[in-house]
């Protein structure tokens, strides 16, 4: 019996026990289930609920409502499709991507082709949270994707958007669920809530898993921990709790790098850890989110929200590093650009260690929302406030050349560590962001709304060096508008228009840069948006969206300086697309995830020639994402699931010289229910790249250095949950 079979078996046993107990449970006598004591009501609503949100809109108005591009991914998609990393997430929508998503590490996506900003990108139930860290699933009821500018409730944001993990709130839920996969892994979670009075309830989210990835030497662990509470306090108030807990640890693995700086790997491995040492320890990871919800109705048309998070994580950062080829015979002569690996497959090894890298948010907002009529319109008025602070302490890390080797090794030759340590701590940065909101919703002619609004934020950045010493000082004042228009014919279709502004921070230079280590200046986001969305009873929600995003561009520019390269922003940088969605059942049986994606992405005036008129890097011109789940109606306990996910060629390099192919990537599964003793029990199976096809997945940068990572060999993973 190989070791995947013997894992399933092991996870059978502890199913068909829990089975008989909850078979046990029902044949209790009548006097013992009439003591049990009644639970509250609760109400469940579908993925086609009206989202009540206030990332796009400060009161909190629904999805229909929303003038702009915003996906949702529900916990029946997410049971579905079984996500563990963002990199699976990005997957789920046609508008995300990768970038520098390393197996065993902590990932990042883009979003309509900018890079999604993980100091402010990602959020726990509106609020921002440190994006350093491996996102768990098991505690979220849905994830909110809301694409492009993100409104005046975002703050100081890149302009790709933003991730919101809306967490599952207390309800009578008892199940636990157990898994494995095709390289062995073990997954054991457990669902737990109630009602302990009508007006009180908890959710009790935990998982265990125990990782075997598909790449050499990558094995690793996780344990999760997550507690939400509800506390309805008298007739007006409502708190929300939440606060979760995860440890991790996995060797992260280096991405390939282009060969002489302008070729694709022609025989690159998916399963191969690069630059592997057996005294590589693995990246450790503890992270903390915690954040409190008050919901106070003031009078009949005036509410206030409160809410106040804080988030933490831990990063002890290991790697046996595969970078550049500066060491190397092959580039000995200067003539390879040492920052890549050399043409013949030579690469650098470095010992990274960076301990104890601390980031923590602490955001507290409040806001008021209130209802008036004057004359013919009527208003929605919310004013607020936001106080932001964002922290970075770091060691001095340890970044030394060991060894080289080559791609073509398995395992390169055994090098000794380095002997250097870390150094202290040192507060690496302090960043506040104080802000002022404003946005009135007015309602006239029965069909039409307006909605205008503005952010008036200040930001006062200190970043230090590694000795705790100032390097750079940012204060900046700044007013953001907003403004839409949207038309709603009848109660299925909303037709919108909308404008916006953000801010940005400047990037640091890469290292090789003549100016490394300079941050510059931030930067200003316009967006334009046009879009339709039908949302039908019992239908699936169609969607469309027409973009424009413009930016300064900033970018390594070629130059006479000694190091050939200066960091510098200059002319612009322009998104322009198109994206289509449906989402829904499609008739009784049959339900449809579907979106499709056109992105046009230009550096535009920005001085070097050689890097106009071409897709910008790692941005496809187009991207697919179908996923779809048939019910057989002769078996209806069994469904059926089936998926494509295709990208069309992406560059790899600024001049668009050099590209990977496009690719298709096929998955399928099945979902079979049964109910023994009158409990729910649901196998789910997907089998993802079930044609084992090669292909990149991310041709993206990090600190100014371009990586390959190839996309994971096929993948079945198997959970069996039991409703108790």
């Amino acid at each position: 019996m190989n070791r995947t079979l013997f894992s399933i078996a092991l996870l059978l046993v502890p199913v068909y026990a829990v089975s008989g107990m909850a078979s046990a449970r029902d044949t209790q006598p009548a006097s013992a289930a009439s003591s049990a004591t009644p639970l509250a009501p609760v109400t469940v609503r579908s993925p086609s609920a009206p989202r009540q949100g206030g990332i796009a809109n400060l009161d909190g108005a629904s999805l229909k409502d929303t003038p702009v591009s915003i996906t949702i991914m529900s916990r029946r998609e997410l049971d579905l499709r079984q996500p563990r990393t963002i990199s699976d997430l990005a997957s789920y929508d046609a508008s995300m991507g990768d970038d520098y998503a390393p197996v065993g590490y902590y990932q990042d996506t883009t979003i309509r082709g900018y890079i999604l900003d993980l100091a402010t990108g990602f959020r726990i139930n509106d609020l921002t949270v440190v994006g350093a860290q491996r996102f768990a699933f098991e505690n979220v009821q849905r994830v909110e994707v809301l694409k492009g500018l993100a409104g005046i409730d975002a703050g100081v944001i890149a302009p790709a958007g933003v991730i919101d993990f809306i967490t599952k709130r207390p309800a009578d839920v008892h199940s636990l669920t157990f898994g494995t996969d095709s390289h062995g892994s073990r997954y054991a979670a457990a669902d737990i809530g109630t009602w302990l009075t009508p007006d009180f309830g908890i959710r009790l989210n935990t998982a265990w898993e125990g990782i075997h990835s598909y790449v050499e030497h990558a094995n690793g662990r996780r344990n999760f921990y997550a507690l939400a509470a509800d506390w309805k306090i008298g007739e007006r108030a409502v708190l929300r709790l939440d606060s979760s807990y995860q440890t991790s640890a996995q060797r992260s693995v280096s991405g390939y790098q282009l060969l002489g700086g302008t070729t694709v790997p022609a025989h690159a491995s998916r399963t191969q850890m690069l630059g592997y040492e057996p005294w590589q320890l693995p990246v450790i990871m503890g992270t903390s989110n915690t954040s409190a919800r008050l919901d106070l109705a003031l009078s009949k048309h005036w509410k206030l929200r409160l809410d106040a998070g804080h988030s933490r994580s831990v990063i002890n950062d290991n790697v046996a590093y595969a970078y550049g080829c500066f060491y190397t015979a092959a580039c000995a002569s200067g003539a390879t650009p040492g920052n890549f690996f050399a043409p013949n497959g030579e690469y650098d090894i470095y010992d990274y260690r960076s301990p104890d890298d601390t980031r923590a948010n602490d955001e507290i907002k409040a806001i008021v929302n209130g209802q008036f009529d004057t004359g013919f319109l009527h208003h929605t008025v919310s004013l607020g406030a936001d106080f932001f602070r964002r922290i970075v302490h770091q060691r001095p890390y340890v970044y030394d050349y060991v060894g080289s080797a080559n791609i073509s090794q398995r395992n390169p030759p055994y090098y000794p560590p380095s002997p250097n340590q870390p150094g202290p701590p040192a507060r690496r940065l302090d960043s506040w962001q104080r802000a002022l909101m404003a946005q009135d919703r007015i309602r006239f002619g029965g069909h039409w709304q307006g909605v205008v609004g503005a952010r008036f934020v200040r930001l006062d950045e200190s970043a230090f060096d590694d000795r705790g010493l100032l390097q750079r000082h940012t204060r900046l004042h700044r007013a953001l508008p907003q403004a839409a228009l949207l038309w709603m014919p009848d109660a299925a279709i909303t037709g919108y228009l909308s404008y916006s502004e953000s801010l940005s921070l400047g990037a640091e230079a890469p290292w090789w840069a003549s100016n490394g280590g300079t941050i510059l200046a931030p930067l200003l986001s316009r967006q334009t948006e046009l879009g339709a969305r039908y949302d039908s009873d019992g239908g699936p929600q169609l969607s469309l969206a027409v973009f424009r995003i413009r930016r300064p561009d900033q970018y390594a520019m070629p130059d006479a300086s000694p190091a050939g390269y200066t960091f510098v922003q200059r002319g612009q940088n322009v998104h322009q697309g198109i994206e289509l969605g449906a989402h829904g059942p499609l008739g009784a049986d049959l339900r449809l995830d579907a979106s499709v994606a056109w992105l046009r992405t230009r550096a535009e005036g920005i001085g070097t020639p050689a890097y106009e008129g071409h897709q910008l890097v790692n941005t496809p011109a187009w991207r697919t994402s179908v996923f779809a789940e048939y019910r057989l109606p002769v078996f209806p306990a069994l469904s059926l699931l089936g998926g494509w996910r295709y990208s069309s060629e992406k560059n790899a390099l600024p001049d668009g010289l050099t590209r990977v192919g496009a690719y298709n990537v096929f998955d399928t599964g099945l979902v079979y229910r049964t109910r023994p003793g009158g409990h729910t029990i649901t196998w789910r199976l997907i089998v993802n790249n079930v044609f084992n096809r090669f292909y990149w997945r991310d041709t993206g940068t990090a600190y100014g250095d371009a990586f390959l990572f190839p996309g994971a060999p096929r993948l079945a993973r198997l959970t069996v949950t039991v409703d108790l």
